[in-house]
């Protein structure tokens, strides 16, 4: 069992087809911390609107979340643009451990002010084109189904290495790039101007560590596609954990 100060998650997407849940839990049984930080899209209610697809481990999920929580881990939820159903509630504290919001502040051990948030409020499409952003959705979602039929024609050629088209067009295609890379600046832009040291985010699944304009910008990545956490160690170090199931 691995102990972290934080482990920061996001997008997990239970309700879906595509939530790895199941690797998900086998990464909490692996890992601990003194504080969990669940940065959006951990339920998605976007999904649920249109077909339902909760299974047992979605289920098992949020029960082995709130045993953390007895046992004493500090749970932060951050509310996504996919779970904004919470938002009209906000903020909302549930015992001793479990505080939802729609962002918080976090300081490491190195006295470096983060700002948390899932990212939604700094995507201009989410924010004044829903349907646009519902419609994108729709669109991942297909390429997630793709990727099924492709990775059996890829294995009756004998080719083994793992391959995404989800996650090739999100690399690849230049619009997608270029969304990235201006949501990446923007948010590093807003920590500078509110006087943070850097900024912890998820939203458009992509797991990174890097420095912009002098900024940290830490993005949790997802557990769809990539199986991504960020954490802090107890010595103050940031990482990302990119989780593959583990056999005991």
């Amino acid at each position: 069992m691995e102990t972290y100060r934080t482990i920061f998650i996001s997008d997990i997407h239970l309700g879906t087809k595509f939530s790895k849940a199941n690797t998900f839990l086998d990464f909490l049984k692996h890992n601990e911390s003194e504080s969990l930080y669940l940065v959006g899209d951990i339920i998605d209610g976007w999904a649920i609107k249109r077909k339902i697809n909760w299974a047992q481990s979605h289920s098992d999920v949020i029960q082995k979340l709130l045993r953390r929580a007895r046992k004493g881990t500090k749970i932060h939820y951050i509310t996504g643009n996919h779970d904004e159903f919470l938002r009209s509630f906000l903020p909302l504290v549930l015992g001793d451990s479990i505080f939802i919001e729609n962002d918080a502040t976090y300081i490491d051990l190195k006295n470096r002010r983060f700002y948390v948030t899932h990212g939604d409020f700094f995507d201009a499409i989410t924010m004044t084109k829903k349907w646009l952003a519902v419609l994108g959705d729709y669109g991942y979602d297909l390429l997630l189904h793709l990727n099924s039929p492709i990775r059996k024609v890829r294995k009756l050629f004998g080719i083994k290495k793992e391959w995404s088209l989800s996650k090739y067009a999100k690399d690849n295609i230049k619009s997608s790039v270029s969304f990235i890379t201006d949501f990446e600046t923007i948010l590093a832009n807003y920590a500078k101007q509110k006087n943070f040291n850097g900024v912890i985010c998820g939203h458009i699944h992509k797991a990174e560590i890097k420095d912009i304009n002098n900024i940290m910008y830490l993005n949790c990545g997802d557990w769809v596609e990539s199986c991504t956490a960020l954490v802090e160690t107890l010595d103050g170090e940031w990482k990302i954990i990119l989780w593959e199931e583990h056999e005991d």
